[in-house]
């Protein structure tokens, strides 16, 4: 045979022949933690599946399929047989920043119901500052002083997230800039438009705290002074921080009687200012308004067809929370007189008149939840913590006033704010926008410590994520695990450009949850709210326990999360 013909003949064998599989690649060892045997929720909404999952360091080292990592070595294993393993829980909407800041940074209730990762941000921030906004610093301990004093430099924001993270913090710790702490940089509590002149300065604070890791710019304009900005104001700050890569969100003008029309002015807002706009806490308040929860889906769903980017969150909840002042018109707390005004008989009779026969457009909470409807909170003084738990009708009858004077003379005597729940949405709409693509979740709630609480608070502070996976994924089969994890983690992540989180995915930092699809609720309630979520097993920040067993571990691992425009000191 042909010499040539007989090497081809060869190589074609050799080629043809059946190879010997490789030995799997070596594994690193050893590991940190190793999670066996789980029902793996990516992050992404596709199928579980069973498989392993090993962390190093505050990273994601390997997902694999069932068993591949039973032998691997590792400092910590758990046998996730039964359970889900998934992405640590983002929450787009916390107000934890007092905990963080000052407080000891553990937020229980919050990473009890497998949270990893706190937003901050709606309407109000600790930054920017100026002098008249921090008012007498003499009354703080020196060292608290200085931590203060260096939110007015001219990175405050960013000095304000390191003092956070310096605070110690369990979650990691993110934030929009607040609209409204931009405008009172400015113009301080005073209504009316802002000139040219402070325009340009408002800008000039959102591109700085862009620069410094803002997310975007977040509005609340149903409170003063954040109401005072007209739709050309915030524009103007969208634009300003289009180029970052901003979000603007919003919680609207109107949740109730002008509903929709307050989703086109935050269309309108994103539209002209060149950003994505995401709507808090979307909800129609106000049973005359509850048939407007379909009219509000509808018309985000024709907005994003025409390709604008519009979005929304939520919490699975039929109540909401605010202050108590927030049954009074806005004008009233302009230039920060709303205690002057009560007192003065004539302005108190000017506000009353309001109340009872609205004429100026404001969401009136009162009116719209009935007086049966608003269940105070938090009351301080002596006299007044009788009242705490009780329905302002029942407050009224005891006082023998009507609920108007009972509102105004308690926030007379509390002298400032008065936490209060206002039962004003429907169940059917709270299943409806559950169900909804482009829906997120997020607690509208501050993190507590039940062994130190006193007051009441909104249970969802405690039960947002852990409702919907027990209440709405298992019992009442309102949406899907998949879809309910995905909107919990990835779907948050994309939304506000954060990388490396959201999802499970090697290289990805290490915000792990693990429950038990089981037995996953929330136990509190609008009566007994300080009750720990249960089902949640394990829940780690960064690669690092903060949840074992059920129990918070006191680990503080968070970091500070930034957005996309952030720029390092190094390159300002």
């Amino acid at each position: 045979m042909n010499r040539k013909l007989i090497v081809l003949a060869a190589c074609w064998l050799a080629a043809c022949a059946p190879r010997r599989p490789e030995a799997p690649a070596p594994l690193e060892a050893p590991f940190d933690v190793v999670i066996t045997g789980g029902r793996i929720v990516d992050g992404t909404g596709s199928a579980w599946f069973y498989g392993d999952l090993a962390i190093k360091g505050d990273r994601i080292a390997r997902i694999t399929p069932k068993g591949m990592l039973r032998d691997a070595p590792a400092r910590e294993r758990i046998d996730a047989s039964g359970l889900v393993v998934a992405p640590g829980f983002i929450d787009i909407q916390s107000h934890s920043r007092g905990a963080f800041l000052f407080g000891d940074g553990r937020v229980v209730s919050k990473v009890t119901q497998g949270i990893t990762t706190e937003i901050m941000g709606e309407g109000s921030t600790n930054a920017p500052l100026n002098p008249a906004m921090a008012g007498d610093l003499s009354r703080l301990p020196p060292e608290r002083r200085r931590v203060v004093e260096s939110f007015m430099g001219p990175h405050g924001f960013s000095a304000w997230l390191e003092a956070m993270e310096r605070n110690g913090v369990s979650p990691n710790i993110g934030s929009f800039v607040g609209a409204s702490t931009i405008r009172q940089y400015v113009k301080g509590m005073a209504m009316g438009p802002a000139s040219p002149a402070e325009l340009d300065t408002m800008k000039a604070l959102v591109r700085r705290a862009m620069e410094d890791g803002a997310f975007g710019l977040a509005s609340a304009l149903i409170y003063p002074p954040g109401n005072f900005a007209s739709t050309e104001e915030l524009v103007e700050l969208a634009r300003a921080m289009a180029p970052y890569g901003g979000v603007y969100i919003t919680h609207m003008r109107s949740e109730a009687d002008r509903l929709l029309e307050a989703i086109d002015e935050a269309i309108e807002i994103g539209r002209r200012g060149g950003v994505p706009v995401e709507i808090y806490h979307l909800k129609a308040a106000g049973r005359r308004n509850w048939h407007k929860a379909v009219q509000a889906i509808a018309k985000i769903d024709s907005a994003r067809a025409a390709g604008i980017d519009v979005q929304a969150n939520m919490y699975p909840y039929v109540a909401g929370s605010t202050g108590l002042s927030a049954c009074l018109p806005p004008w009233a707390s302009a230039d920060g007189k709303l205690l002057d005004n009560l007192r003065d008989p004539e302005m108190r009779e000017r506000i009353r008149a309001e109340v009872l026969q609205q004429t100026t457009d404001w969401e009136n909470l009162c009116t719209l939840a009935t007086p049966e409807g608003v269940l105070i909170l938090g009351l301080e003084r002596p006299e007044n913590r009788q009242y705490v738990g009780k329905r302002l009708s029942e407050i009224a009858e005891a006082q023998g006033k009507d609920w108007l004077d009972a509102v105004m003379d308690l926030i007379l005597s509390e002298q400032g704010g008065i936490g209060t729940v206002y039962f004003m949405m429907s169940e059917e709409n709270v299943k409806l926008q559950l169900r909804q693509p482009w829906i997120k979740f997020g607690t509208d709630a501050g993190g507590v410590d039940p062994d130190s609480s006193r007051d009441l608070t909104h249970p969802r502070a405690y039960g947002t994520f852990t409702r919907i996976l027990g209440k709405y994924v298992r019992e009442e089969k309102v949406l899907g695990l998949e879809d309910a994890i995905r909107k919990m983690t990835s779907a948050v992540a994309t939304r506000l450009s954060i990388p490396d989180r959201g999802l499970l995915r090697p290289g990805f930092y290490a915000d792990i949850v693990v429950f038990d699809p089981e037995t996953v609720a929330d136990r509190a309630t609008f009566e007994q709210p300080h009750q720990l979520s249960v089902g949640v097993r394990h829940v780690f920040v960064n690669g690092v326990a903060v949840v074992k067993d059920g129990k918070h571990t006191g680990a503080k691992p968070g970091r500070v999360i930034r957005g996309p425009g952030y720029r390092p000191a190094s390159r300002r």
